[in-house]
């Protein structure tokens, strides 16, 4: 098992900040005229979040998920109120240790996926004690 450290955040939606946000898109080729540019504000606790009560952030530590873009240091959206599903990444829960994994189900059982061919998947037996936490719903990243 991946000895990743995964720390958590609550949202502050009392203390949320909205900042412009052009809805049209910023266009990845060719350049587009500023006159383009119509600016709204947007707050990203109010767009990223959609159950309040069930919602948390958490920095992810560790490299097991990179193939599915989860990268050391970025900050996961978590929310606790998704029913796991086959082939959702999941904060889980797992031996006293918590990891980021792919939920995968097979008729032979249930097995925590890694994104990194350096990691191994993770059966799930009778002998583990496995609490899905949450359900990963956004990756927000660094440059």
């Amino acid at each position: 098992m991946s000895k990743n450290k995964i720390t958590f955040f609550i949202p502050d939606f009392e203390n949320s900040n909205e900042l412009p946000f052009i809805a049209g898109g910023i266009k990845a080729g060719f350049p587009s005229p500023a006159a383009d540019f119509d600016e709204t504000k947007i707050s990203l606790d109010n767009v990223l979040i959609k159950n309040r009560e069930a919602t948390f952030y958490a920095k992810a530590s560790g490299t097991s998920m990179i193939g599915a873009g989860i990268d050391d240091g970025d900050v996961l959206v978590i929310d606790r109120s998704i029913e796991p599903q086959n082939n959702k990444i999941a904060v889980c829960f797992i031996d006293g240790e918590f990891t980021v994994k792919r939920i995968k189900i097979e008729k032979d059982g249930l097995y925590l996926m890694p994104e990194n061919t350096a990691f191994h998947p993770i059966k799930i037996t009778e002998d583990n004690n496995l609490i899905i936490w949450g359900i990963v719903t956004y990756v927000i990243k660094s440059v």
